[in-house]
């Protein structure tokens, strides 16, 4: 049978309650008592039982993450900055996805409730009427790549106007007449400032090029499907940025079979700086999103948000993108270095 907190307390011949705040670092125990308790319940192999815990400290000591998909390097460094921050931090970390469904993301939102002492919540569906419906008011919570203003939570965003509209200029300025956009799904904030960032920098940097843009859904297939489009299009595009990697993977995959040479032919690029980008041939050239460290000022957000529940939010934080040059976009001879 497992050791109980019973157990420890009859073999260290002290009160249960003795047992319990020795090993929650209650100051009201004796550092020799602490050490003594502590090692009789290592020697019994004694477990904690966690929902006992949470009933005493009224903390679960895990974070709750809603994330649109798991699917992806995106998401996995994502996951990964939030989880080593998380550890770093002795917290545990319980995630969820909503696959993209509005009801998905509400019922995961409600599962979670009780389980968990923040949220970290990255999903197109949020606006203040979902999380006045969705997630109580008591519980901690940092949005990620969200519209939402608001003085209840902090907002953590990439600048992917700013990346995009970089991007684009570093394409114009390499000496290309037009780029054509692979643009990401409707309803999600990235996409719609990614495409932003792309259409002002074509108005402001080639006024007489006609903005020229492809649907996507951020996934290879749907990448692969838009460089099909472009390749055979009666007017040849020399130069093409998608929205993310993924797209830009499965755009070169069509790009090929097509006879298409990169940069050659045609020049490449992405956005987020996913850990292949670097890998495949030629190496992509991309806006870089430090994807982990953004999971991990994320999780440090709502680790303070908990441990300080009457301070005044932050407004929301930008963090700054690079752009990427490697072999998709440069044919000038020059020896690619790996960035």
């Amino acid at each position: 049978m497992a050791v109980t907190i019973r157990d420890v307390a009859r073999e260290a011949r002290v009160s249960v309650a003795s047992v319990s705040r020795a090993l929650n670092g209650s100051p009201a125990v004796t550092d020799e008592t602490r050490q003594r308790i502590a090692s009789i319940a290592a020697r019994l192999r004694y477990v904690p039982h966690s929902a006992a815990r949470s009933l005493i400290t009224k903390r679960t000591q895990t974070i709750g993450a809603l994330l649109p998909d798991l699917y992806g390097e995106f998401f996995s460094e994502l996951i990964r900055g939030i989880d080593l921050a998380a550890r770093a931090k002795g917290l545990h970390l319980l995630v969820s996805s909503s696959h993209g469904d509005a009801d998905e993301a509400a019922a995961a939102l409600r599962a979670m409730q009780g389980r968990v002492d923040g949220m970290l919540i990255l999903s197109p569906h949020v606006d203040a009427e979902f999380l006045r419906a969705n997630l109580p008011e008591s519980t901690p919570a940092v949005l990620l790549n969200s519209a939402l203003k608001s003085t209840q939570f902090d907002v953590l965003n990439i600048d992917n106007y700013g990346g995009a509209h970089a991007m684009t200029r570093h394409l114009l300025d390499a000496g290309h007449a037009g780029v054509a956009f692979i643009g990401g799904p409707d309803d999600n904030f990235d996409a719609q400032q990614r495409e932003r960032g792309y259409r002002e920098a074509m108005a402001a940097f080639a006024p007489k090029a006609t903005a020229k843009i492809v649907a996507g859904d951020f996934s290879e297939e749907s990448g692969y499907h838009a460089g099909r489009v472009l390749a055979k299009d009666s007017k040849p595009v020399r130069a093409v940025f998608a929205a993310n990697d993924m797209m830009a993977v499965g755009c070169l995959r069509a790009f090929a079979e097509a006879g298409l040479r990169v940069p050659q032919d045609v020049a490449l690029a992405g956005f987020d700086d996913i850990p292949i980008a670097r890998y495949i041939t030629p190496a992509l050239t991309t806006v870089r999103v430090r994807i982990a460290d953004l999971g991990r000022s994320a999780l440090e957000s709502v680790a303070t948000a908990i441990e300080k529940p009457g301070r005044a939010r932050n407004a929301a934080q930008t963090l700054a993108c690079d752009v990427v040059v490697r072999a998709s976009s440069r044919d000038d001879g020059r020896p690619t270095k790996p960035v």
